[in-house]
């Protein structure tokens, strides 16, 4: 099932976010505020950050953007009481499915939760995975570790690309472009050339 997006809010879409009932799920992931992240910031700003980046892309799905709010908070607090997020309304349990499919489990290499997305993602959970994605590689302007940098560079290259490029072509597009700037900062630093 494809989600409908339009490129700009119309009035029909801010009404449609108007009745989405977000605040209970902000509530929630307050918990991340003290979480920090490796770019600076918190994991509450980033998931508020992943949430912005949906509805610039135009999607204002009440599941998807309820689940982009609290996306990490099962994988950076892992004793979190997860019937709490099955409380909250009528929609919690589809969040919280799609909060789980995006949820790299305790002791699972990156590569094959990264490569489950690929395989078995749900349209919805591929489409989040972009959008945090494209949250991370923003903040990366702020990392000052250029092997970091190189290596979530050549992972969104390998495995985030191929998402985006089947679910949001803008999404696709933006990622490469973030390839790009991230890649010449390594370039201009001189870190490629000392790898070789």
């Amino acid at each position: 099932m494809q989600i409908e997006k339009p490129m700009q809010m119309n009035k029909q879409a801010m009404l449609q976010l108007k009745g989405i009932y977000l605040a209970p799920y902000m509530q929630l992931a307050t918990a991340l505020i003290g979480k920090s992240r490796h770019a600076g910031g918190n994991m509450f700003r980033h998931q508020i950050d992943t949430m912005g980046i949906l509805i610039d892309y135009g999607y204002i799905d009440s599941v998807l953007l309820k689940a982009a709010v609290i996306h990490d908070l099962i994988e950076d607090i892992p004793d979190y009481n997860r019937n709490v997020i099955l409380e909250v309304d009528s929609e919690a349990p589809l969040v919280y499915d799609l909060v789980l499919e995006v949820t790299k489990r305790e002791g699972q290499l990156k590569n094959d939760y990264l490569k489950g997305i690929i395989d078995h993602g749900s349209e919805k959970a591929k489409i989040l995975k972009c959008a945090d994605r494209i949250s991370n590689m923003i903040s990366l302007g702020f990392v000052t570790k250029p092997d970091f940098i190189e290596r979530y560079c050549d992972e969104t290259e390998y495995f985030i690309l191929p998402i985006a490029l089947e679910v949001d072509y803008n999404m696709y597009q933006e990622l490469i472009s973030l390839i790009i700037t991230r890649k010449k900062y390594l370039e201009d630093s001189g870190y490629l050339d000392r790898q070789k």
